[in-house]
């Protein structure tokens, strides 16, 4: 990870990172860590989210969780508070980019896409809401995608959901923000976790991708720390209902 600010109000504070295991998720747990955190992982990788516990120490607690099943993700939070107290900071940050074609598509297969990519995001701040309430304040950073704004790919219900998080943090922001809980929205462009490179990239798709990029580099999870940490913390105590792209200039 590159050299990273200090935002000390971060320091000793309790977070949540939902789809924390890896890619995106992972280096934005170690960027919490590093900032003196206390982090609770939620996620359905158990192997890897054991891993990055082990690598991280007592700093970080995780849950396998699957996110999906709403009653085991308000558990698994309240197994975090137990751990780690009050919980001050959420990432909402868990999804999957499988590709689908339109006639492809069950009324289940909706469902279960808007349950991995968007429900869990309401869930997962409702179940956190009185800690921050009680707190006098906290801070919310969703992680939608730049997918939606773009006409490429076939995968409808990811980009409909990954819309619908824009959404998602306006509607919150406006409840919570006379409770000091501010919440904004971060849209990643193409991230080059491990899973995109395996099963996405192409030198073709990489070629285009640095063609219309105006930052002439493969972007990677640990570009999206900086900008997260930036919203949880007091940097932004003016910013809230807000989206920020970052994408290295590609829409």
């Amino acid at each position: 990870m590159g050299a990273q600010m200090r935002f000390e109000d971060l320091r000793g504070r309790a977070a949540l990172v939902t789809g924390g295991a890896s890619g995106i998720g992972a280096a934005i747990v170690r960027g919490l860590v590093g900032q003196g955190a206390r982090v609770g992982v939620l996620d359905l990788d158990a192997e890897a989210g054991l891993a990055l516990a082990r690598e991280l120490g007592a700093a970080v607690v995780f849950e396998a969780t699957d996110l999906r099943d709403i009653e085991a993700l308000r558990r698994a939070v309240d197994k975090v508070r137990a751990a780690l107290g009050p919980i001050t900071l959420l990432v909402n940050n868990a999804a999957r980019d499988d590709r689908h074609r339109i006639e492809e598509v069950t009324p289940h297969y909706w469902r279960e896409r808007m349950a991995t990519n968007i429900d869990h995001q309401f869930f997962a701040a409702q179940a956190v809401v009185p800690d921050m309430r009680a707190a006098g304040g906290g801070s919310i950073v969703c992680l939608g995608s730049t997918s939606y704004l773009a006409s490429h790919d076939s995968f409808a219900a990811y980009k409909t959901a990954k819309s619908a998080v824009v959404g998602l943090m306006r509607a919150l922001a406006r409840e919570l923000g006379a409770d000091g809980v501010r919440v904004n929205c971060l849209l990643p462009g193409w991230i080059m976790t491990e899973r995109q490179i395996e099963l996405w990239l192409t030198p073709e798709s990489e070629k285009e991708l640095l063609a219309r990029q105006c930052v002439k580099r493969k972007l990677t999870p640990d570009d999206m720390v900086g900008p997260t940490l930036f919203l949880l913390s007091g940097a932004s105590a003016a910013m809230t209902a807000q989206t920020m792209i970052v994408d290295g200039g590609w829409t």
